[in-house]
């Protein structure tokens, strides 16, 4: 199967490209439903699912919003006005979304379900219908939730592989043109005289569903697909998977750490090296042979100083390297 989406000259200039932490929420979280997620995730997932189970997540707003398979709430994932919005940004307009445009994709959601086999959620499907503003402020919390446990900690290492997706094919743009990036975007995406065409999706996407233009969205979780957003009167969305996803995940060696230790001290300079991946002031007093007293005031400073960020994950607080650590470890060329 095949979707196709016309383009003039008008469209092609307005296409742009965003960071959106929202469709991070929303692909992140549909990998975690499909229960098998892809290998350059796995290292990932096995930290995360756990505190997700803990928390519920498994089972709340957010699993009867996004399945594993098939249609999910484009509510969740509103146009973004600018090229890099926050959370906050997005939620916020998520929180406005019209109680009408909510009914009709709950429809779509609960159609999907029948389709699939599988129950509704209709507690929360009809406090959504009944009250939707204050359904959709539980929706917005819960996403909150869900970003303190599965991504704030690792957002830092995922933005910088965003940002240089985007930096990437600005490039491209400048040197060859938007047409020649539409083409290279993924191996279902084709650009064939003055139309997208999606090979092998099953999806609405046409002018006449969508406005002009056309968000060109990177993803560290769409991988290996892409996802679309077709809403009127908005531009349609596409979200792709970023280049070099699969080095994401993998522990980045830090050769310029006796030099940091020169300026930091071994202490400090240890710890950073040691948070390549999100961990706790436990953890890293058991790694690192230092009191949890010694590590705490060393984070501290480091937190102080911008290189570290702390995220409340239940009843512990687990610390991640910025990317002003990353570079600082890493030697200048």
């Amino acid at each position: 199967m095949e979707a196709e989406l016309s383009f003039t000259t008008a469209d092609l200039a307005q296409t742009r490209f965003a960071l959106s932490p929202m469709w991070e929420v929303v692909t992140s979280f549909k990998l975690l439903r499909t229960g098998t997620e892809p290998p350059p995730h796995r290292r990932w997932a096995a930290q995360v699912r756990p505190r997700l189970t803990e928390a519920g997540l498994d089972r709340g707003w957010l699993a009867g919003l996004i399945p594993g398979d098939g249609y999910l709430a484009d509510f969740l994932n509103p146009t973004p006005a600018t090229p890099f919005p926050t959370l906050a940004e997005e939620l916020a307009a998520v929180r406005r979304t019209p109680g009408e445009r909510v009914h009709y994709e709950l429809d779509l959601l609960d159609a999907n379900a029948r389709a699939a086999g599988r129950p509704s959620h209709s507690a929360r499907f009809r406090l959504l219908r009944e009250a939707p503003e204050a359904a959709l402020a539980k929706v917005a919390d819960e996403v909150e939730t869900y970003w303190e446990l599965a991504l704030a900690p690792y957002w830092a290492r995922i933005r910088q592989l965003l940002e240089a997706d985007v930096f990437h094919r600005a490039r491209q743009v400048a040197e060859h043109g938007a047409a020649q990036v539409l083409n290279e975007l993924h191996e279902t995406v084709r650009w064939d005289d003055g139309s997208l065409r999606l090979v092998r999706r099953a999806c609405a996407l046409s002018r006449a569903e969508t406005g002009s233009g056309l968000l060109l969205v990177p993803s560290a979780f769409a991988w290996p697909r892409v996802l679309t957003r077709s809403v009127a009167p908005d531009p349609p969305q596409l979200a792709y998977p970023a280049r070099g996803i699969g080095s994401l995940w993998e522990p980045r060696a830090t050769p310029a750490a006796d030099a940091v230790a020169a300026v930091l001290g071994r202490s400090r300079t240890l710890l950073l090296t040691e948070l390549d991946t999100p961990t706790s002031t436990t953890r890293l007093a058991q790694t690192s042979g230092m009191s949890p007293a010694g590590v705490s005031q060393h984070l501290t400073a480091l937190r102080n100083a911008g290189l570290v960020t702390a995220h409340r994950v239940g009843r512990s607080v687990l610390y991640a390297r910025t990317a002003v650590a990353d570079a600082l470890l890493t030697p200048a060329a």
